[in-house]
């Protein structure tokens, strides 16, 4: 397979080949949340609470918005990822091609649509009058960016695919120390308030996409099309759209609970708003690691379902699985030895309140993060097995967990419901994810030679099953 960076996920140990992979992927993820942490820490310190609240309120539906077309670009790196393993340069460039296409008509959409209705939203939300301006200022900003983001994640994601995790973490490098320049002239220079946090997001996410087409053009032989391959092609949508449609679909149902959630939130007042600000933004840079499992096994499982490597696929699980709960163990001692500390970065001594909140949100949260680190590994591993629907319904259940949090016991309990909101849905989310992967698993094995049914019990293929999956592959025609 052509390409310098590229990294073939299908051989060699587990373990080694995870951390491999998932290291350069987490100081990506690790600096992309300290950029976004840097805006929320220089609006708090340097425009106040009410400002500091403003971008928290917005949270639920960002990640709602954005999330979906984030989720649909990496849904379409799937399929790219499926050919890679099975050595199908053809259909991995169609794939690659017509995933472009899809991106492009998504995100043109979305923007349309999101920044027409930003307002009416926000005051569905109940956004609390005295932050509604500054909510409205900033996450219209963010939603005019969905092409940038959309540019960087599809791209990002294809090259991922390939097994390179290095090359998008040093465009995000890049990319962070831009946006943490442009947060402070934007804000503290031209004195442009929340709007100017989010132009700066906007505008450093897209210098980091078009840092990764350049490289591509450059550096991927094996993605240069050839004769018709760069046109659209209704087969290749469809395929794409089965995988990266029930992805963002995935994001976009989990955020809906999380929606509801930030109603009732925002119905507590502008502190509280301010504390759960706070929080989140620490509690997503304690969890970038399980994000990057979630990716790895997104690609390993892709890559190992293209090379009819069943057996490959559950170590990797059990691998990753064991990292998880290393380091939920080691997040949770930081956590209740720094939390006060580290909170002092959003406000100042003074806020008591907030600085009480935040420590107990963050306590409670780290208490569970295993179980949301198998929220990551297994429905990723899902996806990208091509089992994106069931994903879904994992989604689903995390949306009702936080629906009744907010809709029942928020009004009742007040903050102390907000704080074991994200527990129960990561908790009610396993409960669902944990049988899927064994079902999957086991229809796996009935469809592709294995011997056994159950997944413990996975058997490597005879000789004669691989050269006969082999033939079979070489006469498979491109899409």
């Amino acid at each position: 397979m052509a390409g310098r960076t590229t990294k073939n996920m299908t051989d060699g140990s587990p373990m080694k080949l995870i951390l491999g992979f998932l290291i350069p992927m987490l100081f990506g993820l690790l600096f992309q949340q300290f950029y976004n942490m840097m805006d929320t820490i220089i609006v708090g310190k340097y425009l106040g609470v009410n400002a500091l609240a403003s971008v928290g309120s917005t949270g639920s539906i960002n990640f709602m918005i954005v999330g979906f077309c984030i989720g649909v670009c990496s849904g379409f790196a799937i399929p790219v990822a499926q050919s890679f393993g099975n050595k199908n340069e053809k259909a991995m460039r169609r794939y690659a091609a017509n995933g472009g296409w899809l991106t492009a008509i998504f995100s043109v959409v979305m923007t349309l649509a999101v920044c027409l209705l930003c307002r009416r939203i926000l005051g569905l939300m109940k956004t609390p009058e005295e932050i509604f301006d500054d909510a409205y200022a900033y996450i219209f900003v963010i939603f005019l960016g969905i092409p940038a983001t959309c540019l960087y994640n599809i791209l990002a994601g294809i090259i991922r695919s390939m097994g390179d995790s290095t090359t998008p973490l040093i465009f995000l490098l890049i990319s962070s120390v831009l946006n943490i320049v442009l947060d402070m002239f934007t804000i503290i220079v031209l004195n442009m308030g929340v709007a100017g946090a989010a132009w700066a997001t906007v505008i450093s996410q897209g210098i980091s996409g078009v840092l990764c087409l350049f490289y591509m053009k450059k550096n991927y032989s094996v993605l240069k099309m050839e004769g018709d391959e760069w046109k659209p092609d209704i087969r290749a949508m469809i395929t794409l759209c089965n995988m990266g449609i029930p992805m963002g679909l995935q994001y976009s149902i989990t955020a809906v609970g999380s929606v509801i959630l930030q109603t009732a939130v925002n119905s507590l007042g502008a502190v509280t708003v301010a504390s759960v600000t706070a929080a989140g933004k620490i509690s997503m840079f304690f969890c970038c690691p399980f994000d990057a499992m979630g990716s790895t096994m997104a690609t390993y499982g892709g890559q190992n379902l293209g090379a009819r490597k069943l057996d490959r696929i559950q170590k990797g699980v059990r691998d990753c699985a064991i990292l998880g709960a290393g380091y939920a163990i080691l997040a949770y001692v930081v956590i209740f030895m720094f939390s006060d500390t580290i909170a002092l970065l959003f406000v100042n001594h003074s806020e008591t309140e907030i600085l009480k909140n935040t420590r107990q949100f963050l306590l409670t949260n780290a208490a569970f993060y295993f179980p949301l680190a198998l929220i990551n590994i297994l429905r990723f591993m899902i996806q990208g097995l091509g089992y994106s629907r069931l994903a879904i319904l994992a989604g689903v259940s995390e949306m009702a967990a936080r629906t009744v949090m907010g809709f029942c016991l928020v009004p009742l309990l007040g903050f102390h419901a907000v704080c074991f909101a994200n527990p129960l849905a990561w908790v009610a989310a396993d409960l669902f994810l944990i049988p899927a992967y064994f079902y999957v698993m086991r229809r796996l094995y009935r469809t592709t030679g294995y011997s056994g049914q159950n997944p413990a019990g996975i058997q490597k293929e005879t000789e004669k099953q691989r050269q006969g999956h082999k033939h079979k592959r070489r006469a498979t025609t491109a899409i």
